[in-house]
């Protein structure tokens, strides 16, 4: 059974969710605050978290930074906010999704296996497939739907780290500093350099790209 680790304030709602949860057949962990979300973290295995950013004692940012120093688990963001700059904020501190209220069951149920089915992605992994790419680490060879691709190394580390997080949106900031460094301090239209060459080799069409899609405001998502 998947232990799940719901954190919001708001009592209604927290009931709801859990019921909802526990009938989907999630073993459901429940806090109202900041504080208590930390001390069950530590104290139970949790396989994934649903974490409201407006909660009291320990804000829900700081919360997920806090895992994230120990942690690689899956965290989906619940927020009413809906400003890129508050999105953007979650993401990079660690949130591996987010969700808008108000939000219907099937597309919390829909995240919720989506950031499960990720993680079963790992980083040890020699060859990673996702949505018709394949990519060889060790060989340094990728596939397009089965026909080999030549890719330079900063396109094919981009891409590895883009297959090792489908779905996952990744802000331009968390991308910059995975591939190039936390020390680059270049111009950030690299990024999108490097980002309209590998699309011009994954994609049908580059201008109208399936796979590999931008996230006004936030950064890039590779589609499952």
């Amino acid at each position: 059974m998947t232990r799940l680790l719901l954190v919001e304030d708001s009592e209604d709602v927290r009931e709801t969710l859990a019921y909802l949860l526990d009938r989907e057949g999630y073993e459901v962990r429940k806090a109202a605050d900041g504080a208590k979300a930390l001390d069950i973290f530590r104290r139970d295995k949790v396989d994934v978290v649903l974490l409201d950013l407006m909660i009291p004692e320990v804000p829900g940012i700081e919360v997920c930074a806090r895992i994230r120093e120990t942690s690689d688990v899956p965290i989906i963001m619940l927020t009413a906010k809906v400003g890129e700059a508050d999105v953007v904020v979650g993401l990079e501190a660690g949130a591996d999704d987010y969700i808008t209220k108000p939000f219907s069951t099937a597309e919390l149920l829909a995240r919720l296996r989506s950031v499960l089915r990720r993680r079963v992605v790992r980083r040890e992994e020699p060859v990673v497939r996702v949505a018709g790419l394949e990519m060889d680490v060790e060989r340094h060879r990728v596939t397009v739907d089965g026909v080999a691709v030549d890719m330079p190394l900063r396109e094919f580390e981009l891409l590895e780290l883009l297959m090792r997080n489908p779905g996952r949106v990744l802000t331009r900031r968390q991308i910059i500093e995975r591939v190039w460094g936390a020390d680059y301090f270049g111009d950030t239209k690299t990024l999108d350099v490097h980002v309209r060459r590998l699309r011009a080799k994954i994609e049908a069409d580059p201008a109208r790209p399936q796979r590999l899609v931008t996230v006004r405001g936030l950064g890039y998502r590779l589609k499952e």
